[in-house]
């Protein structure tokens, strides 16, 4: 067992399952995923901590427990679609296609999308189809989705994410309005959509997410 399996068996042990994500097949694709490689070189060191790890500037991994307990929340079945938005380096997306059957993940910058590329297929991921895109319009053409799974806050949920949903899909985003995000999931039920807060967490907002200001008078 080398280094970094041995941080990764740490991590999922002493920051997942504590953390009652029980799950068993997304423990086994964090056990089998290498968090490392979708990192630059630099920060491999800092792949397992309990902590975000900015990869571009503006642009962090999530920490790996508000990571994992979100996409048990997104309770993601063998069969289902996804779209991976913000996927990054693509850690998101490997972690995802172990989970459900195909994942779309998108990302608005070329060079990163080629990174993903790189990185998903040293990680075995051959049910991903990285493209590029505005992520705000998602991917309609490739919907709808059974899940929609967001790496990093927005502080407004667009309205094309949940006019993507399949019925019965699910949104898993954390909506940051102040300073405490509320990771989130957005149900499709016919022509309406319920949501229900599962926890609190503190990723940084996505470029682009942010709220408009409103005038002030």
């Amino acid at each position: 067992m080398d280094e970094f399996e041995r941080e990764r068996r740490m991590m999922v042990d002493g920051q997942i399952r504590t953390a009652d994500v029980t799950n068993r097949r997304l423990q086994s694709a964090l056990l089998s995923v290498p968090r490392e490689i979708f990192l630059p070189r630099a920060k491999h060191a800092q792949a397992y901590a309990d902590a975000e790890v900015e990869f571009a500037p503006g642009r962090w991994m999530m920490r790996p427990r508000d990571f994992a307990k979100l996409v048990h929340a997104a309770d993601v079945q063998p069969s289902d679609l996804v779209l991976d938005l913000a996927c990054g380096r693509g850690y998101s997306s490997a972690i995802l296609s172990r989970m459900g059957e195909t994942v779309v993940a998108m990302e608005s910058d070329g060079e990163m999308v080629s990174k993903a590329e790189d990185a998903l297929s040293k990680a075995g991921a051959d049910n991903v189809a990285v493209i590029e895109g505005d992520l705000k319009t998602g991917s309609q053409s490739q919907g709808p989705f059974d899940v929609i799974f967001v790496n990093g806050a927005v502080e407004e949920v667009p309205r094309a994410w949940l006019d993507q949903l399949a019925d019965g899909g699910r949104l898993a985003v954390v909506v940051r309005k102040g300073p405490i995000g509320k990771a989130t999931i957005f149900i499709r039920s016919g022509l309406g959509v319920g949501e229900r807060v599962v926890f609190d967490c503190t990723p940084h907002v996505l470029p682009g997410f942010e709220r408009e200001a409103g005038f002030v008078f």
